[in-house]
């Protein structure tokens, strides 16, 4: 039976929303209204909101959004391409409350399955996992990068000796060449780019927001390496990293990362996110474990609602396609993902 505390909202339309989840401690960047736009304007899909009022106060959320492929069907994805995005509530009353609805709204839309991204669920196993790491920030920066492990110490080091220079930025054209860089990054492990459209959103209804900014490490006058990070209340996340290759011992991701989490902790910010790591890359596990973070499970749940269930499977990239699009040309890659992504959410 649906209950009537729920009520489906759609983030977009309601101009006050981000001061819902911001009330909330356990809430995201990516329960905001603008990643909600960003995906929503990108890849078509539709915004359901699921969430419980006490007052003015927001009692509990699960975000979703529903995706309608011909490829992978009809299914709710809370939220497509975030790294978590937790069910939010009060108790695990209201969570078994919330979850019945979500699946009866599904049923009636015709989804096959959906998922969450985070959180915690005892009563069923996750279909997958992934690792985060979180930095606990400090005004004093000398207090923060003692903290790093020396490996980390010295390839900042390193890159400041060797003449690589920083620069922070919130401008289109900053987001245009992160995109480059990302290409090339995406290119040598074997995976297409996302769209331009979908970074030119990021720029519109973040970056231009002071919700978000691209830092770019630049030697001899070109960019080598760079980065986007997004921020929400007292939060501060790294969301995607790029490099040239060719420059890779000069480790300005390392002085990427430092001056990004110098300048949030410099801000007030309190936590720095290092984004979700799958549990086969080690060395990314490593190189996060190496900035003083404290490691956490990021569980994915999947419900089929045709089985009834939660299920331990999560549908994924196959491995062998990793090895067709290494050997793409850059601008095949870029139709591929413009292709294929809005199918995978």
């Amino acid at each position: 039976m649906i209950s009537d505390d729920v009520n489906v909202v759609n983030p977009i339309e309601c101009c006050e929303w981000d001061n819902l989840p911001a009330s909330r401690a356990e809430s995201t960047f990516f329960h905001t209204a603008g990643w909600a736009r960003v995906i929503s304007e990108t890849y078509g899909y539709r915004p359901v909101y699921f969430t419980v009022r006490s007052g003015k106060r927001l009692a509990g959320l699960i975000a979703m959004m529903e995706i309608r492929s011909a490829f992978t069907g009809v299914r709710g994805v809370s939220l497509p391409f975030s790294d978590y995005c937790p069910t939010i509530a009060d108790d695990s009353a209201q969570l078994q409350n919330m979850l019945g609805f979500v699946r009866e709204y599904g049923r009636k839309c015709g989804w096959k399955s959906m998922e969450i991204r985070g959180g915690d669920y005892p009563e069923t196993d996750a279909a997958t996992f992934f690792y985060g790491h979180t930095l606990k920030l400090a005004i004093n920066s000398e207090q923060i990068f003692s903290g790093f492990k020396e490996t980390v110490r010295r390839n900042i080091r390193k890159s400041i000796r060797e003449g690589v220079e920083i620069n922070v930025c919130r401008s289109l054209d900053a987001v245009r060449e992160y995109f480059r860089l990302h290409c090339i990054t995406r290119k040598k492990h074997g995976l297409p780019p996302q769209p331009w459209l979908f970074f030119r959103k990021i720029y519109e209804h973040i970056i231009s927001k002071d919700a978000g900014l691209v830092v770019l490490a630049s030697y001899r006058g070109e960019n080598i390496a760079g980065s986007v990070f997004f921020n929400f209340r007292d939060k501060a996340l790294y969301k995607f990293g790029a490099s040239d290759y060719r420059y890779q011992h000069l480790r300005a991701n390392n002085l990427v990362m430092w001056e990004a989490i110098k300048l949030y902790a410099q801000k007030g910010y309190q936590s720095f996110c290092f984004g979700r790591t799958e549990p086969e890359n080690e060395g990314l596990r490593q190189f996060k474990n190496g900035w003083g973070t404290q490691e956490h499970i990021v569980n994915y749940y999947r419900y089929d609602l045709r089985q009834n269930a939660f299920v331990k499977d999560m549908p994924a990239l196959k491995k062998s396609y990793h090895n067709v699009f290494e050997i793409m040309p850059v601008p095949l890659l870029k139709l591929c993902g413009r292709l294929l992504y809005k199918h995978i959410g």
